[in-house]
């Protein structure tokens, strides 16, 4: 039977593990630190930002909002730091706490969907092989590269047939049907020798059984890495809720920014923070998933 099959055992076969570190050269590593460096900078000026008094802000802002002359120069370190900001935006904002929690139901309805939907999908297209495979997996990736703006009408004609405009349901059932997550976690269910699946059969293990037992614990690292991925995209959902959601109420944290001008450049900073947040929280718990999935994408099968 497929327990004889021990999942450990396969993933020695299939040298699934952590690969042996290579020595890099200094020079390689200098210039990797040296764009790591650069990319990182901008996004010292979110944190510290957040951290500087009103006349602070309004110093370094003047010449770059209002168009007047000379030029930005950023404090690597606030003069007067201050956490005023996120006192306003946490104890004087109860609106925050309703997009926030806006954003956290979203997320959460479209990755479930995404299991529910995808997962099956992309073990069928790497268990199974039936006619016209190839030219609906090529359609899948298609689908995959079209931009929002396309897609945009088709949309929301199928939402208002169905009377999800306007309502939280407008964002979660067109991102569920992404197929974004299918092509990752079937890359990871490619990493499956197809012999291994065929002595199961012959054991006389069945299809779901299969899937249960041998799918998702070798799979798992594509489809934890698709789920981060997933979770960065939709808790960073900007063109969706802009077209398909009307009131305010409804609308996901990313959409909080308030107008970036002299005035609220302190708060907008605050904001950025707290969306960044869970973002970073999730990106390091699932690094090792997601680095593995990349070089499951780029590995051919």
């Amino acid at each position: 039977m497929i327990h004889t099959m021990e999942i450990s055992e396969i993933k020695q076969k299939l040298n699934i593990g952590k690969r042996k570190k290579q020595k890099s050269s200094p020079l390689a590593v200098g210039l990797c630190f040296m764009a790591a460096f650069l990319i990182c900078l901008p996004l010292w000026m979110i944190p510290t930002g957040a951290l500087m008094d009103d006349m602070e802000l309004h110093q370094i802002l003047t010449p770059v909002l209002n168009g007047s002359d000379g030029y930005a120069v950023w404090h690597p370190v606030p003069f007067y730091p201050t956490v005023e900001h996120f006192y306003r935006l946490l104890i004087g904002s109860p609106a925050f706490y309703k997009l926030f929690w806006n954003s956290v139901g979203m997320t959460a309805a479209i990755l479930a969907g995404q299991i529910v939907i995808g997962l099956p999908s992309a073990w069928a297209f790497a268990a199974f092989r039936f006619r016209g495979r190839e030219v609906l997996f090529g359609l899948y990736v298609v689908l995959m590269l079209l931009p929002f703006q396309v897609m945009l009408l088709p949309q929301y004609l199928i939402l208002q047939k169905l009377d999800l405009y306007a309502t939280p349901g407008a964002v979660i059932l067109p991102a569920v049907f992404s197929t974004f997550p299918v092509f990752i976690m079937y890359r990871g269910f490619t990493q499956i020798e197809q012999e291994i699946l065929e002595a199961a059969r012959l054991d006389g293990a069945g299809e779901m059984q299969i899937f249960l037992r041998i799918g998702l614990p070798l799979g798992q690292t594509g489809i934890r890495a698709a789920m981060v991925l997933s979770f960065l995209e939709c808790w960073n959902l900007v063109e969706q809720p802009m077209a398909f959601l009307e009131e305010q109420k409804d609308w996901p944290l990313s959409l909080y920014l308030p107008q970036l001008d002299i005035s609220q450049a302190g708060f907008a900073f605050a904001v950025s923070v707290i969306v960044l947040v869970p973002a970073l929280f999730v990106f390091a718990l699932g690094q090792d998933a997601l680095e593995e999935g990349i070089t499951y994408v780029g590995t051919k099968k």
